[in-house]
């Protein structure tokens, strides 16, 4: 009998470095969020109108067609006063393996509240939600990435 091995489509691995790093995932069927991990040892106190950023340890995978974007957890903007950096960010499908930091995900917090606000070691604090996109007819990009965050666009 073969077995075929299943196509990889998109997913979630860890960097290297990072092989304790807890994987994204959904918490219900009907959940579009993957929910996202903090890689710290220890607790997190971001001042008020401070910003953090966190390592993950976690890279994505996925087709040239799509985007992964990252949205703050309710719990953590609603309750907690704080948001992404960036508001929202952009996960473009060749940043995976790119050759300056393996695609490696660090997620910006920014604490809006007027009180310390405390992350603690592995909390959830994001989610990331796969879409395809669309591009216009006379799209023409060539370029190819040379490194890690902001690296597209650069003369």
């Amino acid at each position: 009998m073969i077995v075929l091995e299943k196509k990889r489509v998109r997913g979630f691995e860890r960097v290297t470095g990072y092989e304790d790093a807890k994987l994204p995932f959904r918490s219900t069927k009907g959940s579009a969020g993957y929910d996202c991990y903090v890689y710290t040892k220890e607790p997190v106190t971001i001042a008020p109108h401070e910003t953090h950023v966190f390592p993950t340890g976690i890279k994505a995978y996925f087709p040239e067609d799509e985007v992964l974007f990252g949205f703050i957890r309710s719990s953590i903007g609603i309750k907690r006063h704080c948001a992404l950096a960036n508001a929202v960010f952009v996960i473009d499908s060749d940043f995976y393996n790119n050759p300056t930091d393996e695609g490696h995900i660090l997620v910006g917090i920014t604490n809006f509240g007027n009180e310390p606000v405390t992350i603690d070691a592995g909390e959830r604090v994001c989610q990331f939600v796969f879409s395809k996109y669309l591009k216009v007819d006379n799209d023409n990009a060539t370029g190819t990435r040379s490194g890690g965050y902001g690296s597209t666009g650069r003369k």
